[in-house]
């Protein structure tokens, strides 16, 4: 899937992988009646061409290949899926250019109304005669379905975070706070070719390389949609880590960044300092056997809204309903779709209407948060399988690991 660096082809997919992706575009395009559209937002043009670049991909259900919009860099050569390549300074060059190759400009053009700002959205939808269209959600739906490819790639970054996680006892000192413990296992990241990206889509998300919480800070709510909070060490971004001492056995828990190829993984493993006591060890193995449950759920045509059910109950039939996702503030969901970016399609939330299909995967953490102990819990990723329990593609230990 990876093309050599020195590779500018704009397409570093090839046409049959491309294809395989586009095809289902075109296709739910023609049930919404839409006729082309401009994607321009960084994660959906990665998705499309296996690189980013400033600028659009143009996908019109008459065409056989996209067209290419270029802003920056301007180095970039048309690949092996066909398209042209145009340098544009400015998106109104675009309607000249369309008519020029003898397509109709002033239908109605998708745009990924919720993605981009208004004043942009506006721009791009005067150079079309002003009507639009959301594909927003149809490629969301696309990319909640992943290619061989994609998982593979998916696998692979699953590999080399399972190895980081590993080294993790090794890395602690005694004495570390939770900032200092978190920094010296991104260090590892990097080198071990970790690119440091946290994708999220949205602006109301904000995330570094992960979160990494001991003691009380696992118990102070984020005012962002994650499982975990943490106060974090500036107001500017109030989540994780916030310089804490990692105290005598106190539980640990490390949820880092696992993006190796632009796909990510996610994990989250325990470990102490010490010796883990009785709760934080029941806890642990409860998480884990609800993640075996869901895993065995989670066949296509199972419902979202099951596997959350599922995980609820377990939790509540172990007396742990009000420390489940959360103390002070639960988290909505048990699971969510992970890819491109952390928090994709599907949901396992209560009131999801998502149905599992093959090719999704999915993050579970059902994570415990207890005063005067901590956050407990971990997550594996999965992938949805044909006719089998899901693939887990994050295989680190699970057992609560003591820090050397």
């Amino acid at each position: 899937m990876k093309e050599p660096k020195h590779n500018y082809s704009i397409d570093l997919l090839g046409s049959d992988e491309q294809a395989r992706r586009i095809g289902p575009i075109k296709e739910a395009m023609r049930a919404a009646g839409i006729r082309h559209c401009l994607i321009y937002d960084n994660a959906n043009i990665y998705y499309l061409t296996g690189r980013v670049f400033r600028g659009y991909v143009y996908i019109n259900t008459d065409l056989e290949a996209p067209l290419y919009f270029v802003r920056r860099p301007n180095h970039l050569t048309a690949g092996a899926g066909g398209g042209a390549v145009h340098y544009i300074r400015k998106p109104e060059e675009i309607r000249g250019i369309l008519e020029q190759a003898g397509i109709d400009p002033d239908a109605p053009v998708g745009l990924e109304l919720g993605k981009n700002a208004y004043s942009e959205v506006m721009r791009l939808a005067a150079v079309f005669g002003g009507q639009t269209a959301d594909v927003t959600a149809i490629m969301r739906a696309r990319r909640a379905v992943k290619t061989d490819a994609e998982i593979d790639a998916i696998r692979r970054s699953g590999v080399r975070q399972s190895l980081v996680y590993e080294r993790i006892p090794h890395l602690y000192r005694e004495g570390m706070t939770d900032i200092e413990f978190q920094i010296e296992i991104e260090r590892a990241s990097r080198l071990a070719g970790c690119l440091g990206q946290f994708r999220v889509s949205g602006t109301d998300m904000e995330l570094f390389m992960g979160n990494v919480l001991t003691g009380e800070n696992a118990d102070c709510p984020s005012p962002y949609d994650f499982a975990m909070g943490g106060e974090g060490l500036d107001p500017s971004i109030p989540v994780g880590a916030n310089g804490t001492v990692i105290g005598e056995n106190s539980p640990v828990m490390v949820d880092v960044n696992g993006n190796y190829d632009g796909y990510m993984t996610d994990m989250t493993r325990m470990y102490v300092a010490g010796t883990a006591s009785d709760t934080v060890l029941k806890l642990n193995d409860l998480s884990r056997r609800i993640c075996d449950a869901l895993a065995s759920m989670m066949r296509p045509g199972a419902a979202a809204a099951d596997l959350y059910a599922r995980a609820a109950s377990m939790a509540a039939e172990a007396g742990m309903a009000d420390y489940f996702m959360g103390h002070r503030y639960h988290a909505g969901f048990v699971g969510h779709g992970v890819g491109i970016e952390v928090n994709e399609l599907p949901v396992l939330a209560p009131r999801s209407k998502d149905i599992l299909q093959a090719g999704n995967v999915i993050a579970v953490e059902p994570k415990f948060v207890i005063p005067g102990v901590g956050a407990v819990g971990i997550e594996n990723t999965y992938a949805v399988c044909d006719g089998r329990a899901a693939e887990k593609l994050t295989t680190a230990s699970e057992a609560v690991v003591q820090l050397d």
